[in-house]
């Protein structure tokens, strides 16, 4: 175990608390006017899937527990849950519906990710940063709504909605940020 300030805490993460490992699900840091800046953690205890919000100061020593960060390739989605394989050693581990949550609809076949493993058992997944998407279905544009900088709804090609720009159209690709689906700028490809 590694003891961390709680402020460092991130999605992800792994944390020992109790004697029980918990997957950091959000973590945000709070600065309040007055009063002692602190971090308020949503965590989901792996052992029976239990969610649980904690909240630290800022300075308060948490441990992370031992975790060994791998790169591996998404395979596939089956009843079973989600599978990934290591590169290097083609080892493949399964991840549960419930512990993939919203990234799910993120994964493509191939697509490299990095799992958090320990002892053996996939605790936690992080995505790369953007995905590129393309748009199925948004509102037409109204002239002269071109001029502001007003978003519309979009649906993406994974399902996700979003708010894009107003001249992206049906069929346009562009990047967006996994963490929280928000749009970043059109495709370059």
């Amino acid at each position: 175990m590694v003891k961390i300030i709680a402020s460092s805490v991130r999605k992800g993460n792994v944390l020992e608390v109790e004697g029980k490992l918990y997957v950091v699900l959000t973590a945000q840091n709070f600065h309040p006017g007055k009063g002692t800046p602190v971090t308020q953690v949503d965590m989901r205890r792996i052992v029976d899937g239990v969610k649980v919000s904690e909240r630290w100061k800022t300075t308060e020593q948490v441990e992370r527990a031992f975790v060994e960060d791998a790169a591996h390739s998404f395979l596939y989605a089956d009843d079973e849950g989600f599978h990934f394989m290591n590169p290097e050693s083609y080892d493949q581990l399964v991840m549960d519906k419930e512990s993939v949550g919203d990234a799910a609809a993120y994964l493509e076949e191939g697509m490299s990710v990095i799992l958090s493993v320990h002892e053996g058992r996939a605790l936690a997944l992080e995505l790369p940063r953007h995905a590129t998407l393309e748009v199925v279905e948004t509102e037409p544009v109204v002239k002269g709504q071109t001029a502001s900088s007003s978003y519309k709804p979009a649906i993406l090609s994974n399902g996700v909605r979003t708010l894009v720009p107003g001249h992206i159209t049906p069929g346009t690709r562009i990047v967006i940020l996994t963490e929280d689906g928000s749009y970043v700028e059109r495709a370059k490809d």
